[in-house]
């Protein structure tokens, strides 16, 4: 009896995975892929803390945005200047930290 039951295991107990030897690239590929990953991690931290170190202190409300209209010239610009008013958002410095 006991010698039966061992020939219907041994088919079901089978190592049917190959040689495990073999495989020795998936801890150094993890290692990798973890590693790439902390450093994506890292650079992008890096990246959104310059930004919001860019960012004023804080914002208008929102009915206190001051606009402004087309038609009349900027403060100090010449009576003959054509275009656009200048706001000075060409020239404003992203780093600038006194924002009020």
């Amino acid at each position: 009896m006991t010698a039966a039951l061992t020939a219907l295991a041994d088919p079901i107990a089978a190592n049917n995975f190959g040689d495990t030897r073999e495989g020795g690239l998936a801890g150094p590929m993890g290692l990798f892929i973890i590693s790439l990953l902390a450093i994506g991690t890292v650079l992008l931290i890096r990246n959104m803390n310059k930004r919001l170190r860019r960012l004023p202190r804080s914002f208008p409300a929102p009915g206190d945005a001051v606009t402004r209209d087309a038609a009349t010239p900027a403060a100090g610009a010449k009576s003959g200047a054509t275009g656009s008013p200048d706001t000075g958002a060409a020239r404003r410095d992203p780093n600038r930290t006194d924002v009020p």
